[in-house]
């Protein structure tokens, strides 16, 4: 995965949420602090969400906007947030997650990308254990 697009400032390892909602909220509030999108992102986070499931399994769900919100996308990035003591996700328990915000197609290799990490238990056991930031870029520019 390309190292430019994650800011050492969008990984989050020690937050915590009491929903779903909150959660996608706190990754759409980390990729706006960092400059990648702009608010009304956030809600499109939210939308996408109600449309289907971000959750992919191994705790890990990946939020990220609607087609129609390409244009809230200011440059292709991620965002890790770790919730250490879970978060309910329509029955299911995540305790990470990778928030994705891409303009034109560039959310397809980001996912192939994260889809290869997490396929793997050992490097995706190592994301959900993570306690350093740099570990968790390590792990996703490996």
């Amino acid at each position: 995965m390309r190292d430019d697009l994650l800011d050492p400032r969008a990984v989050l390892l020690h937050e915590s949420a009491p929903d779903r909602t909150a959660a996608i909220r706190r990754c759409g509030r980390a990729l706006v602090d960092v400059g990648a999108v702009g608010e009304p992102y956030i809600e499109a986070m939210l939308e996408r969400e109600r449309s289907i499931s971000t959750y992919v399994g191994e705790g890990v769900a990946i939020p990220h906007g609607t087609n129609a919100s390409k244009g809230d996308v200011v440059r292709d990035a991620i965002c890790v947030v770790r919730f250490p003591g879970g978060v309910d996700w329509d029955g299911m328990r995540v305790t990470l997650c990778v928030g994705i915000a891409a303009r034109d197609n560039g959310h397809v290799p980001l996912l192939a990308a994260l889809a290869e990490i997490l396929l793997d238990p050992d490097r995706a056991r190592a994301l959900r254990e993570a306690t350093e930031v740099s570990d968790v870029i390590k792990e996703l520019t490996a």
